[in-house]
């Protein structure tokens, strides 16, 4: 298929630090055909097409390469996070938490388990990742994809083995997974004001307090029964008794803790525009109050957790559709409402390239069950679709973000042709 020479210099040129990373010669001949296997046409991205397409008689050089081969994945993983920290960081830009599931078939792909779908909408058989994206101006840059590993996994010394799971490998949630990969690109250079994650992380005090500790400033969902204090609660000792010969004590709030829900019902709503759409303003209603959340680990006489230390917002949304999402967000005091709001709306932006690593590049297509298989893949589709980014900013000559556009799946420049 005849491709437009610009973009083939272009894609040399992206692909030079990630093959110097590499440093062996033949991994270096293999991951260009790699490359350029998920970025052209194709109705598949696994193997056997993708060579036939783009390396004919070539398959198991290119089996090797992503499914045998032992790579320094950290080297590529840091030359891409500078590259998108180049395009799209900044003060001004946002790092999403979130993950993306990958259907499959059978029980024997490495970390598959019956787990919640979001592709499907419901429990399924499938592989979960763990991302993370950076994003200015609407412009997306995925840089992170881990697979979490469920514990039966975990405790599997059968499937581990055949899967080539690595010895040091344990259980780790995917608030923990997300807390490690966010320590990574910020050692590795990535640039962001604020991070924002979803309910599934959200919920987790551990996340939350691990965003604090680390002096990030966060916005994430959270469940509309997620008890909370209201910001003005204090702690008082309760009075002393003895139990068995030894003096007892046990911090009292002042006022008790509520369901976040509850606590917004009679709270003053208003019509806030977050941002300008390509079809007008985009307005939903919003609500804010300052809170304490109950998160303090120890419990009150009821059985309640104690406040927290940190004071927070907590946002609620009342979208066209009539459901209501429920936030909380570390951002100071003084934070206009707008800025919650969109802050709360921005969180989006991941979806496209979960959407398009998915239909455009194969993200879900790798036919291997190995753990360094499907890392490698799931790599070879972050460093593809953040080329995508890179010609969609401009190439050589990119800048400040455009307004987001449609891709066009025939081209190359958009998507992956």
């Amino acid at each position: 298929m005849a491709v437009n020479p610009d973009w083939i210099v272009e894609f040399e040129h992206w692909v030079e630090p990630f093959l110097a990373a590499l440093g062996n010669k033949k991994r270096r001949l293999w991951a260009p055909f790699y490359l350029k296997g998920l970025l052209l046409p194709g109705e598949r991205k696994s193997i056997e097409p993708m060579a036939a397409r783009v390396a004919p008689g070539h398959k198991e050089e290119l089996h090797h390469f992503i499914a045998v081969a032992e790579w320094d994945q950290a080297a590529l993983e840091a030359v891409l996070v500078e590259k998108a920290n180049r395009l799209v960081g900044g003060q001004d830009a946002l790092l999403v938490v979130d993950d993306t599931a990958l259907p499959k078939k059978g029980n024997l792909s490495v970390g598959v388990a019956h787990q919640y779908c979001g592709e499907l909408g419901k429990q399924a058989n499938c592989q979960a990742l763990v991302s993370l994206s950076l994003a200015r101006g609407e412009v997306p840059i995925c840089m992170a994809l881990r697979l979490y590993m469920p514990q039966e996994w975990i405790d599997d010394r059968v499937r581990r083995k055949r899967s080539g799971v690595p010895k040091e490998i344990v259980f780790r949630t995917k608030p923990q997974i997300a807390l490690a990969e966010i320590d990574r690109v910020i050692a590795q250079g990535a640039r962001f004001g604020d991070v924002s994650a979803d309910a599934g992380y959200g919920a987790s005090a551990e996340f939350r307090r691990g965003l604090s500790k680390r002096g990030l400033l966060w916005t994430v969902g959270i469940q509309a029964k997620q008890r909370v204090y209201p910001a003005e609660v204090t702690l008082a000792a309760a009075s002393r008794r003895t139990t068995g010969g030894r003096p007892r004590s046990r911090p009292v709030p002042s006022l008790a803790p509520v369901q976040a829900h509850r606590l917004l019902a009679d709270h003053p709503w208003k019509k806030v525009t977050w941002r300008r759409g390509t079809k007008g303003p985009l307005v939903a209603r919003f609500a804010a109050v300052r809170v304490r959340v109950a998160d303090g680990g120890h419990a009150d006489r009821r059985g309640h957790p104690l406040p927290g230390d940190e004071e927070v917002w907590l946002i609620g949304e009342r979208r066209q559709s009539g459901e209501t999402k429920y936030h909380l967000s570390n951002r100071p005091a003084t934070t206009p409402l707008r800025i919650l709001a969109s802050l709360v709306k921005a969180r989006w932006v991941c979806e496209q390239p979960h959407q398009q690593m998915k239909e455009e590049l194969g993200l879900g297509h790798y036919e291997g069950r190995s753990w360094h298989g499907l890392h490698h893949h799931a790599l070879m589709t972050l460093i593809a679709f953040a080329l995508l980014q890179h010609l969609r900013l401009g190439g050589k000559k990119n800048g400040a973000p455009r307004p987001a556009r449609r891709p066009n799946p025939r081209s190359p420049r958009s998507a992956g042709g």
